[in-house]
């Protein structure tokens, strides 16, 4: 067995037409498919439970997969739960953010906010083994309110010297 790599992230959202439209201008997302459109009733009831592990009473009202313009994709899915949390918080357990690769980080940072992101402190280098000159990250939120990264790291970094395996990049 071979792992070769993230196929897509699926994303829980209110709307997923306003996520498609923010993730479209921010990301420039393109809709690939729709696997349910509102237009056809919502998915509800055991079997759709047992399989997401969903609580009982949820319903399934879109899913749409959308395609980055390089590297995995995107899978937003609407639901209707009787019992919704927020976003998870980065000291919450699973899975916690969304790191995007980018060359120009600053021009990422402005396209996101100016698509309805809000950043949460000014693009930072990255630490330790990671740090380079050029090596630097921002982390953001949604409009929807989940953690957002872009990073970037066109020079070698300290862990390389070490190690002859290589972290994935597009």
């Amino acid at each position: 067995m071979t792992v070769r790599g993230i196929d897509h992230v699926g994303v829980t959202v209110p709307d997923l037409e306003t996520a498609t439209l923010f993730l479209g201008r921010a990301l420039g997302a393109e809709v690939l498919y729709d696997t349910l459109r509102r237009d056809e009733g919502p998915r509800t009831g055991p079997e759709l439970e047992q399989r997401l592990g969903a609580p009982e009473g949820t319903e399934q009202r879109a899913v749409r997969m959308l395609a980055l313009p390089n590297g995995p994709g995107l899978e937003l899915f609407e639901f209707r739960a009787p019992h919704q949390e927020p976003p998870a918080l980065p000291t919450d357990f699973g899975w916690q953010h969304v790191a995007l690769y980018v060359d120009d980080l600053d021009a990422a940072v402005t396209r996101a906010v100016e698509a309805g992101a809000t950043p949460l402190a000014p693009p930072q280098p990255l630490p330790g083994p990671e740090e380079g000159p050029r090596n630097r990250f921002a982390y953001l939120r949604t409009p929807w309110g989940s953690t957002l990264e872009f990073l970037t790291y066109p020079d070698p970094q300290p862990y390389e010297e070490g190690s002859a395996r290589r972290r994935w990049r597009p």
